[in-house]
């Protein structure tokens, strides 16, 4: 280890205790009960007093993956001037088009003239893509180029895709430091406080809501609809619903709802256009997954990098929306279906983002400069740590519905619970058997062969009722 050139810095003179002791941990969890147990505690994230890597010998390189988000380009920013301008390293390349980059594309050179003002810009200047990952072609490539500092800036999948690295990189026993820097605009990654990105989706989530607001009061029988992004975790719709106050009910993939009868959607619906009359809806994108697949077939698909690819509840729930008032209610809703997707993923992040950013850029940089590998920053608590990348990809971050911050949204929209939904869908399921019985009967009638009958229709009927009324076979 070698003494931190920050100690020669003028800009940090006059800070006091600005190095962190390597003692010096974060818990994760904050409120326990007495007498707990003493929980887990994660690295606190900063500079430390020595540091691993002489600054002439080290290489960095950058790389950013999967879907955009806003502040990919700050904290690109961020590392390339704090490896320049805080440890003097001049050494530092981008690895164009995500992890498929490492092998396939040329790399560029980056120093802070060139990154000077791209934190304006939405998008990344080093281009991504989902999948092209092969960790042996990666590490391979790493290694050939004399790397030994890796960025990668990516959602759990590249953060699992990170994992793979460091531990091919450890088995070969390789002098590379690993960091991650976790982005998702949906704020679904595990362990931290929230990602990057996430509060200027919920900002720019604002002027989608405001305009189906608009366009839903200056109408008769106006309902709003606005779909945002939200995958797995709708903190998104949430945040977004509680700051507008606009919002009639939020539609997240962690509660499921249903449409008909009572405390149905569409009952909900039909109330709020009668009281107020126009309605605003919001849905995340990952909501009413399986509603919208019983109505339209399709295969279980996945992207490149691993996600499942979702149906389009927005289109799905404005149709049956307009057929239920056209059929059942004998009336015309004026629905606008607004979807903001990729306006919001490709602006610039805004100044608390920004800042944000630079935070997670400079202690990933802290990091790896002091030896630290195979770890994902961000805050814990309000205090940034260093993760092992394995906890971050080992769950995801998702709405707790049982907990305060959706009773106040709850309190907010007065929507419906949904609390019935499983026991909806135990009725649905169990009126559906019914009528399978009922066209097996007619069949068996019909037949006219007494092996079909044994084998095919009367097995499948004897199955049928013990799942219906717990008739033993």
């Amino acid at each position: 280890t070698y003494p931190n050139p920050l100690q020669d810095n003028s800009a940090y003179a006059d800070v006091k205790q600005y190095f962190v002791h390597p003692d010096d941990v974060v818990t994760k969890d904050i409120v326990v009960r007495l007498n707990s147990p003493r929980g887990l505690h994660f690295r606190r994230a900063g500079p430390r007093q020595m540091v691993y890597f002489k600054p002439n010998e080290v290489r960095a390189c950058i790389v950013t993956c999967g879907g955009l988000c806003p502040g990919l380009n700050t904290v690109i920013r961020e590392i390339v001037c704090s490896l320049w301008n805080i440890y003097g390293v001049q050494d530092v390349l981008g690895i164009e088009g995500g992890y498929k980059g490492f092998y396939s594309r040329n790399t560029i050179p980056l120093n802070p003239k060139v990154v000077n003002d791209i934190h304006k810009r939405g998008g990344t200047i080093l281009g991504t893509s989902r999948g092209g990952h092969s960790t042996s072609k990666i590490v391979d490539n790493i290694q050939d180029r004399d790397i030994n500092q890796v960025y990668i800036i990516g959602g759990d999948g590249t953060q699992r895709g990170a994992n793979a690295i460091y531990e091919e990189i450890r088995r070969r026993g390789l002098k590379v430091t690993v960091a991650g820097i976790p982005k998702t605009v949906d704020n679904d990654i595990a362990a931290i406080d929230k990602s990057f990105g996430f509060d200027t989706a919920v900002e720019e989530a604002q002027r989608a809501i405001n305009a189906a607001h608009v366009e839903a009061e200056c109408v008769e029988n106006g309902v709003g609809l606005v779909k945002l992004m939200g995958r797995y975790s709708g903190y998104i719709a949430m945040h977004a619903t509680l700051a507008s106050r606009d919002v009639d009910c939020c539609l997240i993939p962690e509660l499921p709802f249903y449409l008909d009868g009572e405390g149905g959607l569409f009952e909900y619906v039909r109330k709020r256009t009668r009281e107020n009359g126009h309605c605003v809806i919001v849905v995340a994108e990952g909501a009413g997954q399986e509603l919208v697949a019983e109505s339209i077939q399709s295969m279980d698909q996945h992207d490149a990098s691993g996600n499942r690819l979702l149906l389009d509840v927005g289109l799905w729930l404005s149709q049956k929306l307009k057929d239920y008032f056209l059929k059942e209610q004998k009336q015309v809703i004026n629905l606008k279906y607004i979807d903001p997707t990729y306006m919001i993923r490709a602006i610039p992040s805004i100044a608390s983002d920004n800042v944000y950013c630079s935070l997670l850029a400079q202690n990933a940089v802290h990091g790896a400069m002091s030896g630290y590998t195979g770890f994902t920053v961000g805050p814990v608590n309000g205090k940034h740590a260093y993760i092992p990348i394995s906890r971050v990809t080992e769950t995801q971050n998702q709405v707790k519905t049982t907990d305060r911050m959706w009773a106040r949204l709850l309190s907010s929209t007065n929507q419906p619970s949904f609390l019935r939904s499983q026991e909806v869908l135990e009725t649905k399921m169990q009126k559906e058997s019914v009528k399978m019985l009922e066209e097996l009967d007619a069949n068996i009638k019909n037949a006219t062969s007494p092996v079909w009958v044994g084998n095919g229709f009367a097995g499948m009927k004897v199955k049928c009722t013990q799942e219906v009324n717990g008739t033993a076979a």
